[in-house]
């Protein structure tokens, strides 16, 4: 039998919180050894989920958890910013790491090499922490303010860089969505620290604005020609641009077009990654467009297939692999 909406809300905040760890720090997964660790971007946007439905302590611990992991690397983000600023080349030791232990550790030396470089999960995380402040109501500890700093100097001077992208794959390039999580997260530091970054974020809006549009949409990385469905977090939710922007709307189009073989929504028209499946949360993102554009037929939708995908016990698929890319 299937679920109502709100048992399956219900059930998604029970899985969050049994998997939560007592530092904070939200797991991948605990029993996959690959993913038994803390990504900042995934963690932000569950810690804002969570807080929408009122699990503020939640989103609180998963913050300290954060701050508590920037803070002992302060020195490292502080010599970073400095060798780009002396225009010196910066090697795989420069750069903070994408997933952390529950304790806040980097990954064993002895565990599979990991695509670390990774900026888009910084900006999430100070989008966030705006947000959380607003859902909270309260100021932030002086200690999280002075981190989110230190991170966003460090964004200031790496956002011009290649790193991987929130796929964790095409290290060379630059991608849009990488921009506009460092946008999105700037301005929201902004809010939080009340300085003034207005040029900083013209210049990161203006390069996406010249670089990463072709044919009147966003494309997945500069110099493509191909959508990918993470383009929708430059509206929703970092704000680069706003959701009724022309070139947008015609981003849209494209994932509609390209990204729908099914019910849900691929991740890029190439992507092979088991199999290249249907993604239940790039399916979720787009159905969050259609509720804020007034399109609710269209994203209850969305909704529907969604639920339809969970088992017997309402636990919901990375992806599905109703319409892969390569079934090979």
């Amino acid at each position: 039998m299937q679920r109502t909406e709100t048992q399956s809300i219900q059930h998604s905040i029970d899985v969050i919180l049994s998997n939560q760890a007592t530092s904070g720090a939200y797991l991948a997964s605990p029993n996959f050894p690959t993913y038994r660790y803390s990504w900042f971007r995934d963690g932000s946007f569950i810690a804002y989920a969570m807080a929408l439905y009122g699990e503020m302590d939640s989103a609180a611990r998963f913050h300290h958890w954060a701050v508590e992991t920037v803070a002992r690397r302060e020195n490292q983000i502080r010599d970073t910013v400095s060798k780009v600023g002396r225009g010196l080349p910066l090697d795989g030791s420069d750069f903070l790491h994408t997933r952390y232990t529950v304790d806040g550790a980097e990954a064993p030396a002895t565990d599979e090499e990991w695509p670390n470089h990774q900026l888009d999960g910084f900006g999430t995380w100070l989008w966030t922490l705006a947000q959380y402040q607003q859902q909270s109501g309260k100021p932030l500890p002086e200690k999280w303010v002075h981190t989110a700093g230190l991170v966003g100097d460090y964004l200031a001077a790496l956002w011009q860089l290649p790193c991987y992208d929130c796929w964790e794959e095409f290290p060379g390039d630059i991608h849009p969505h990488t921009l506009a999580a460092i946008y999105g997260g700037l301005k929201g530091l902004s809010a939080l620290d009340g300085q003034d970054r207005s040029n900083l974020l013209k210049q990161i809006r203006d390069y996406v604005l010249e670089h990463g549009v072709y044919a009147g949409y966003f494309v997945k990385k500069i110099g493509s020609y191909t959508v990918d469905a993470s383009l929708l977090g430059l509206a929703l939710p970092y704000g680069l641009v706003a959701l009724e922007d022309a070139r947008f709307t015609a981003t849209v189009e494209r994932i509609e077009q390209s990204l729908r073989k099914g019910g849900g929504v691929h991740r890029y028209p190439t992507d092979t990654y088991f199999g290249g499946g249907e993604w239940v949360l790039l399916t979720a993102w787009l159905g969050w467009y259609y509720a804020m554009t007034g399109q609710d037929a269209k994203a209850r939708e969305l909704l529907g297939w969604i639920e339809s995908q969970a088992d017997a016990q309402g636990n919901l698929p990375e992806q599905v692999p109703g319409t892969l890319n390569d079934p090979n």
